[in-house]
């Protein structure tokens, strides 16, 4: 798996939505088994899933003879395609795709640079080159709903490809009810929706339940936004698959009728009520809260928007 962004743990982490015994080898690079290509195209942090050649030294003599010694099994056209990840090996990515490309000739293909039938990738890494054949790359439209050009907007909303990686985290899926009990415009809600999830959003202020809504039907078409109050969700035990929220940023001392610290405490006894596992995304962490609350945090990862605000994302397990 080619992995994007700079975090691999977190891109690994979200990965296991689309498959089994994941394990980051090398700077942007994870192998991974049982891999569901459909799962895999809807993944944030993850370019691209190759089926595996083999692997050598990250250099392109060594790439070639992989190449050259490989069984392969497939006919038309092909291409190869070469990378130096973040630039960790100097390695010319220009010769390895010809001195690959040569070795695939004399075995008997023709290149075809626009619209291969097969396309070889060559990945260049910290200490190893991985090669193999292309057989999934993910949607990237995340630019599309950038939060902007939204029907409705609100400044502050999470980016799009950062909420498709907390989803996915939770569980959504064709069938599976995802819920936002701080939903503020719906950027949670249109990734869980645009993969298949269900989803339901509340939010404790009619302007934006109402804006939520709106964007949800634009982008999703189906889906139910209420306005309502996250310690007290108006919906039954064990209705809900997975949760994804925003927890409410600064050092405000009152939100609503609530402080934050109970706010965030009573939203998180909430959803532990509702379901099975939550993503909640934040400003500090708020794992002593969530334990109290019933959670196992199974993980908390501490990620860099910008210099004054690191998220901490706490993926919890019932």
């Amino acid at each position: 798996m080619e992995l994007a962004g700079e975090e691999d743990p977190f891109a690994a982490r979200e990965a296991e939505a689309a498959a089994t015994a994941i394990e980051v080898v090398a700077p942007g690079l994870a192998t991974a088994r049982g891999v569901d290509i459909e799962r895999a195209t809807q993944l944030a942090y993850t370019r691209r899933v190759v089926e595996l050649v083999g692997n050598c030294d990250p250099d392109v003599e060594a790439a070639s003879a992989l190449v050259e010694a490989a069984s392969i099994d497939r006919e038309g056209t092909v291409a190869v395609r070469a990378r130096d990840i973040r630039g960790l090996t100097d390695v010319s990515t220009t010769d390895a795709e010809r001195t690959v490309g040569s070795v695939l000739v004399e075995r008997g293909f023709d290149v075809d640079l626009d619209d291969p039938d097969h396309e070889l990738r060559v990945y260049f890494s910290e200490g190893t080159c991985l090669v193999g054949w292309a057989v999934a790359e993910s949607v990237r439209d995340f630019a599309d709903r950038k939060p902007t050009d939204r029907p409705f907007f609100q400044p502050g909303s999470m980016a799009p490809v950062d909420a498709r990686a907390f989803v996915n985290i939770a569980g959504a899926e064709p069938g599976a009810r995802i819920l936002d009990p701080m939903c503020g415009t719906g950027g949670v809600l249109l990734e869980a929706g645009l993969v298949g999830a269900d989803v339901v959003g509340v939010d404790a202020q009619a302007k934006m339940a109402r804006g939520a809504q709106v964007n949800v039907d634009h982008y999703v078409g189906d889906g139910h936004v209420i306005r309502g109050d996250a310690t007290s969700l108006p919906l039954c035990d064990d209705t809900i698959d997975g949760v994804v929220f925003d927890a409410p940023y600064g050092r405000q001392s009152k939100i609503a009728r609530h402080t934050l610290a109970d706010l965030v405490g009573g939203a998180l006894e909430e959803v532990y009520r509702v379901a099975p596992q939550c993503v909640m995304v934040a400003d500090r962490s708020w794992v002593d809260e969530a334990e109290a609350a019933g959670w196992e945090v199974e993980q908390v990862f501490e990620r860099r928007v910008h210099r004054s605000l690191v998220r901490h994302v706490h993926i919890l397990r019932r």
